[in-house]
């Protein structure tokens, strides 16, 4: 791989239950169909552990995201999905993270809050479920404070595969579908 390619990436941020890893996955999908190179990483996990290092001043996340980034270079791909709750409210560090040339689209998913907690209620199983909720709430809140040049979908009552779909075309990685 050539490394004055640049780096295009798509955030994409959003509270809990909006679809966030669930239309990654799709868009994945739809670009392995279209034999379009990328790969996806699930920002929420780069600083996942007890006691949580993200409330340190050690920049975990950022340097997990370089340092899997920098592989996934190595073996040629230029393209990226980064998933993270507050991605779109931290692209300048996630950006350098990155490092080189990066060209990237940021979106942040929204829901309602009856259908985040639906959802949520689906997928959590243990007794965390009242709390991920309360953060849902909160950490929709403070994207709500996500910059203009933010592009914002709504999630409710829409498939997963139209979110990708939009996602994809909004990004330019895909050609728009016509009407």
């Amino acid at each position: 791989m050539r490394l004055d390619i640049p780096t295009d990436v798509i955030f994409i941020g959003g509270r809990s239950g909006v679809g966030k890893s669930s239309v990654a996955a799709e868009a994945s999908r739809i670009l392995a169909r279209a034999d379009i190179r990328h790969a996806v990483i699930e920002g929420d996990n780069l600083d996942q552990a007890y006691p949580q290092p993200w409330r340190s001043a050690l920049d975990l996340a950022e340097q997990n995201l370089a340092a899997m980034w920098a592989n996934y270079r190595a073996a040629g791909y230029s393209r990226v999905i980064f998933t993270n709750t507050v991605s779109v409210l931290e692209i300048p560090a996630l950006s350098a993270a990155l490092g080189g040339n990066v060209r990237c689209a940021a979106v942040l998913l929204t829901s309602s809050d009856e259908t985040a907690a639906r959802r949520l209620a689906r997928r959590e199983i243990g007794t965390a479920l009242d709390e991920h909720v309360r953060r849902s709430e909160a950490a929709a809140r403070r994207l709500d404070q996500a910059g203009a040049g933010i592009r914002r979908i709504a999630t409710d009552g829409r498939s997963v595969a139209a979110v990708a779909l939009e996602v994809l075309t909004g990004a330019g990685w895909l050609p728009a579908e016509p009407d």
